[in-house]
């Protein structure tokens, strides 16, 4: 690292609104060095993305302005250049990837050709010159088979595939800094790790500065040179990531290092077990020999589609007060089995029995019950929330249709739900437009407790939430499974969290369960070489520790032996 390429000096950025001015970043000043990658951290609102949106005058309302303070990218001010010019600045010389790829991918646009117009933008390439470089980038940031995925839409890749494609159009341009909004959000911890080591390798190739904005501590121990903490709008501790790791000064910071969930730390108490002899016979939910097959690859010139298994021959008995976690890599059919479960995906053979009423026989029984007794919380917080309700309009909708709560106390309870999920009450005459991510998943949280559901299915429900929040999240699911003998389904990439977190967990991969088992047991000694990948691939806090550890570490590892359906 050489030199500074980027200098903030006392940027200040003010709401203008009916009340009266509001100060959202307060005299912020930060260098970014040459080549180096500077973590930025901080809860949900400390102004962590609202900073870098300022840097390329990309402020999400025409409210908000820009105050004082200078924006320096190699001795040119940013802040006074006129719009032409920026124009250029973005992409061309700082690209941002931002945290919800779904929002920012063309829905209409093949995921490749949104990676080949910024080649052809800002590089000056032709047609087909762009079009093998975009398939390059594809295959870099994951993508199994570039060549074809290149004339893919987002909506046909899960959220992890749609991150990368993200990753690709930031990478596309060549940009000399790049701003990292939360990128690995959405991602597996072996495709997370991937993706963290493909930004190094970038930054070694081409000197390229990159500012990581994460929640994930263990991100940034294993990522970045430096660390710089936000909160409420002002930057309270900066310096290199060893100093601040092992010798925090500021108390805010000492909190999220504590709230940081360990491989290593304290197991669920193993309850279930201890009082097995008064649990329950009978499963709550029991899924036998369960298979989901999608139709796609298909078209009116090429021919008959294919059939993809998403999940082949699952066989899984939760009962009740149990907390189960679901792990494995984006396309292993997670999301798949929860969704089947909840009757909102088509079994295509086998059953699901919930509560004694089995999906396959009794469907509209069974999907009546469900929707009375289940709740599922989703993985993308802003797409799974109406846009046009508030929060307390969508909080008294569900209440009213469930019946449980007197009309009257519908209020009162809705301030409940929103002090259950660490939510101010006065988020309830709020929009999700105005909400952060962090702010709008802990809303789909507090829906889901709205039905006071016998089974709650958590989908990456922590994902979006900063480290703080996510670890009260869990304190919350534990309290609601100790005291209200709630089930649990906590689908995760996040292992230290399932760890933490779970009792049971169950390792899919390819649509099908390879190892399963008590959380201390698996975790201790994986029987399975793709679980031990898993493990290996989980972010440390430890700043000396490598990246990516394991027996290996490759995308598909060829001695992991997986039977596959015919």
């Amino acid at each position: 690292m050489s030199g500074s390429v980027l200098s903030v000096r006392d940027l200040t950025v003010r709401a203008h609104l009916d009340s009266g001015p509001r100060t959202l970043l307060d005299a912020v000043s930060l260098d970014l060095g040459r080549g180096e990658i500077l973590g930025l951290v901080g809860e949900s609102g400390s102004g962590k993305s609202l900073f870098c949106r300022s840097l390329v005058r990309l402020l999400p309302s025409s409210l908000l302005k820009i105050e004082s303070g200078s924006v320096l990218l190699e001795g040119r001010d940013l802040t006074r250049i006129d719009d032409a010019e920026m124009l250029k600045v973005r992409g061309g010389e700082i690209g941002m990837i931002f945290q919800n790829p779904t929002s920012h991918l063309d829905p209409v646009m093949r995921v490749g050709d949104q990676i080949a117009e910024g080649i052809r933008y800002h590089q000056g390439l032709g047609a087909r010159e762009a079009r093998a470089a975009a398939v390059e980038i594809l295959a870099q940031v994951g993508f199994p088979d570039p060549g074809r995925q290149y004339d893919s839409y987002p909506h046909e890749f899960s959220g992890g595939m749609r991150q990368r494609a993200m990753i690709g159009v930031a990478l596309s341009c060549n940009p000399k800094i790049l701003i990292a909004d939360e990128p690995t959000t959405a991602l597996d911890v072996t495709i997370q790790a991937q993706i963290l080591r493909l930004l190094i390798d970038i930054r070694d190739r081409r000197d390229l500065s990159i500012i990581l904005i994460t929640h994930d501590l263990g991100i940034v121990a294993q990522t970045c040179d430096r660390i710089a903490v936000m909160r409420g709008g002002k930057l309270v501790e900066e310096g290199p990531k060893r100093t601040i790791l092992t010798r925090p000064q500021h108390p805010y910071t000492t909190n999220l290092i504590d709230s940081h969930p360990s491989i290593s730390g304290e197991m669920p108490a193993p309850s279930l077990e201890i009082a097995g002899a008064s649990r329950p016979a009978a499963a709550l939910l029991e899924v036998d020999d369960l298979h989901v097959r999608f139709r796609g690859g298909g078209s009116l010139f090429k021919g008959s589609a294919r059939t993809i298994s998403a999940v082949a021959g699952v066989s899984l008995k939760i009962m009740p007060g149990e907390t189960v976690g679901i792990v494995g890599e984006s396309g292993s059919g997670k999301s798949t089995l929860a969704r089947a479960v909840l009757g909102l995906t088509p079994l295509s053979s086998g059953h699901v029995t919930f509560d004694g009423i089995d999906l396959a026989q009794q469907r509209s029984a069974g999907l009546a019950k469900l929707r009375r007794e289940t709740a599922m919380v989703f993985q993308d917080p802003y797409n799974a929330l109406n846009p046009r309700l508030t929060i307390g309009q969508m909080l008294g909708e569900v209440l009213k249709v469930q019946g449980k709560v007197a009309a009257a106390d519908i209020p009162a309870r809705i301030g409940e739900l929103l002090d259950l999920v660490g939510l101010e009450r006065e988020f309830a005459g709020r929009k999700p437009r105005s909400m952060s991510g962090g702010q709008c998943q802990r809303a789909g949280i507090a829906r889901a407790l709205a039905v006071e559901p016998k089974l709650i299915i958590a989908d990456e429900c922590v994902a979006a939430l900063d480290v703080t929040i996510q670890a009260q999240i869990i304190e919350l699911f534990r309290q609601l499974t100790a005291k209200m003998n709630l089930t649990l389904i906590f689908i995760a990439h996040d292992l230290a969290i399932v760890r933490n977190l779970c009792q049971r967990v169950v390792v899919m991969y390819r649509g099908e369960i390879v190892e399963e088992g008590r959380s201390d047991q698996v975790f201790a000694r994986p029987k399975h070489a793709y679980t031990a990948a898993l493990i290996a691939a989980i972010p440390d806090i430890d700043p000396d520790k490598p990246l990516l550890q394991g027996p290996d570490r490759r995308r598909e590892p060829q001695s992991m032996s997986v039977k596959r359906m015919p």
